[in-house]
């Protein structure tokens, strides 16, 4: 019998072949993961010991190699990428601001910094729909930018002021809005919000309408067991998840290397049956694309898509940990690879915007985060008294209204009566 050929694959995917056994014969099945990377750093960290102190080293790969361009959009114009460019700008420089303010003294708290990870977050939630949904995580500040919040909502929050989204009762990430801006609240215990946006879009799919739910998880909590449930629910409901694995190689002071076996997390996607795709998580322009035809299969009805973006977390956990035990020469190849210095010189060489017009530009966001910050240092604290109401849902507080049409129910004594459209919970 003539062997059978197995097609290459394009430069761009990355094929996982697996031949199990069934009924006594052999059944080859092939597996595709898109990997829109220009490049594939192919790095190994390990651990060392001597005496009682430990430390990682970094082999293999070329860590002295130059950053390769941007690559090239295939649905964002030019005023869309400086718009890109502009919120990554304000989600760096908000970050550096509070983190001046920590220093201070004026911060509640800790200070978890997304810094390298600003296209990632930014260009992932610029690809959602006004009407849709994202539950952002501790270092996607410029996703909640992007959705209509402003530094100073979040330089409040982070000093418990009284005009900051919880009233001064929480401090960190942990706020959204559930009425305009259409933002979840992250949750601290990882992996939790992928079940929670999951369930949103199942609510907006009982009112008629498929839309795309956008969530992140990082490297390390990828391997929770409700991340497995929640997107095993997803896809088996075919609910519009876009799923973000943002692998920043390191699970607080664990590299990925020792967190698991696979080599690239997007992997995970094939015992879901659902698209996984690979990005680099410094590229505006690769992140955008990915999670546009995400949100597009999932307006469609197809189901959810896991993105893993690689990218390098430029500090530590949070501002208490100084990250002494990333291998310096790792920090060095992940700064020649910042995010916003490469769009800024694909935009300069592009022609999109010119010298003038970038120093004008960051002068603008300069001078908002400038105003921001006096409106949020000059807020009062809020007074003691308030710390009683406004945490349990009282009577006539508020309605629970369908956000999208009143859900399709069947007839029949199982359905819901006229006065149980609008939900209360007490």
């Amino acid at each position: 019998m003539p062997k059978k050929r197995i097609a290459r694959a394009p430069a761009a995917k990355k094929k996982l072949i697996r031949s199990p056994e069934r009924s006594g014969k052999g059944d080859l099945r092939t597996y595709t993961i898109l990997d829109y990377r220009l490049e594939k750093p192919d790095f190994t960290l390990r651990q060392v010991r001597s005496g009682d102190s430990v430390r990682y080293e970094v082999s293999g790969g070329d860590l002295a190699s130059p950053a390769p361009l941007i690559r090239e959009s295939k649905y964002l114009s030019p005023k869309q990428v400086i718009d890109i460019y502009r919120w990554m700008l304000l989600n760096r420089r908000m970050e550096a601001a509070l983190e001046n303010l920590y220093k201070q003294g004026k911060v509640v708290g800790g200070v978890y910094f997304g810094l390298g990870q600003e296209a990632c977050s930014c260009a992932s939630a610029y690809a959602l729909k006004a009407d849709e949904w994202l539950g952002p995580m501790i270092r996607n500040q410029g996703a909640l930018l992007v959705r209509g919040f402003a530094p100073r909502d979040i330089m409040m929050q982070y000093m418990a002021k009284a005009g900051s989204p919880t009233k001064g009762r929480d401090a960190s990430s942990h706020f959204g809005d559930i009425e305009k801006r259409n933002v979840v609240a992250p949750i601290s215990t990882l992996g939790d919000l992928i079940p929670v946006l999951a369930g949103v879009a199942l609510g907006a799919r009982l009112q008629g309408k498929n839309i795309a739910v956008m969530t992140y998880i990082g490297d390390g909590g990828q391997s929770t067991g409700v991340t497995y449930e929640g997107l095993n629910f997803a896809a088996v409901q075919k609910l519009g998840l876009v799923l973000i694995v943002e692998n920043n190689l390191w699970g607080y002071s664990t590299p990925a290397d020792m967190q698991f076996c696979v080599k690239d997390l997007a992997e995970r996607a094939i015992a879901y049956g659902i698209p996984g795709v690979i990005v680099d998580g410094t590229d505006a322009c690769q992140v955008y694309d990915a999670c546009h035809e995400a949100c597009e299969r999932a307006r469609r009805g197809e189901g959810p898509t896991l993105i893993e973006a690689k990218m390098m977390r430029m500090k530590g956990h949070a501002i208490h940990d100084a990250a002494e035990y990333v291998p310096s020469a790792l920090f060095e190849y992940w700064k020649r690879r910042d995010p916003i210095a490469r769009l800024e010189g694909y935009l300069l060489k592009k022609k999109w915007l010119t010298s003038a017009e970038n120093t004008k530009l960051i002068a603008d966001v300069e001078r908002q985060l400038e105003e921001d910050r006096e409106v949020a240092v000059n807020s009062p604290m809020p007074v003691p008294e308030s710390a009683a109401g406004g945490v349990y849902c009282e009577a006539g507080c508020h309605e629970i209204k369908p956000k999208y049409a009143m859900p399709k129910v069947r007839g029949g004594k199982a359905g819901l009566k006229h006065s149980e459209a609008t939900v209360h919970l007490k």
